[in-house]
């Protein structure tokens, strides 16, 4: 009975659970496969590094978790909903509500500035506060002097910040990074890494972040090490 209670209780706080996850697709005559029977969970809170060598399938199980992507075969629960059992419009509605998203390539509207990207999301929700809640999370990422710059008026770490200030906008249960410092340099880049780990500490948000850098991965609560597709390492990250 304890047991039970236990497993139940862990399942009511998983933000995420994957089971017999698997990609394929075809290649010449022969199928490809990407990923082959993932499966593991995320806690609420946790802030989880997928690692793996280029090609080993990382961002293709992040566009499976986000329900971008379909699987060939397996599941994936966000809050408890099975996410291919809805159609594409459902997903769309679970991603607004739930998600927010950081990419290595900053995905800013040209047209927008600052604030108008940061804006975006909640306009799109109804949200009639949009501009002073955008102004604000600008501000903490410090950018208040810049919220009517342009994107190509702004460095590539001022960029990211945007990025992470549209993310963090509608206060998402749970935020997915693609290698967020793949186009900065290293000290940019370690800036960045700095602001998107005190907002996620702030904020609450459970964090899965793919990444190729160790040390990153380190900061996190917990590593899923992928290997030609297959999950071959899910472990705590050493403290420290």
């Amino acid at each position: 009975m304890d047991q039970s209670s236990t497993v139940e209780n862990r399942n009511e706080k998983a933000v995420i659970r994957v089971a017999n996850l698997s990609k394929q697709v075809i290649s010449g005559d022969a199928p490809l496969v990407i990923l082959h029977e993932i499966g593991f969970e995320v806690m609420s809170g946790e802030a989880v590094a997928i690692v793996g060598a280029s090609g080993s399938g990382k961002s293709t199980l992040l566009s499976l978790l986000a329900g971008l992507d379909l699987p060939s075969t397996g599941q994936v629960w966000l809050e408890g909903t099975d996410l291919f059992s809805l159609d594409e419009d459902a997903r769309a509605a679970l991603r607004a509500r739930l998600l927010g998203f950081v990419f290595q390539s900053f995905h800013l509207l040209a047209s927008f500035n600052a604030l108008e990207n940061v804006m975006l999301p909640l306009e799109l929700a109804g949200d009639t506060d949009a501009s002073a809640r955008a102004f604000e999370i600008l501000r903490r990422v410090g950018l208040a002097e810049r919220v009517s710059h342009y994107p190509k008026h702004l460095s590539g770490g001022e960029q990211q910040r945007v990025a992470l200030a549209r993310a963090f906008v509608t206060a998402p249960r749970l935020l997915l990074a693609d290698e967020p410092t793949g186009n900065l340099d290293a000290a940019t880049g370690a800036a960045v890494i700095d602001l998107m780990f005190e907002l996620n500490r702030e904020r609450g948000t459970t964090l899965v972040l793919v990444t190729h850098d160790e040390a990153i991965a380190q900061r996190c609560d917990s590593r899923l090490r992928l290997a030609a597709g297959r999950l071959v390492e899910s472990a705590r990250a050493a403290a420290g």
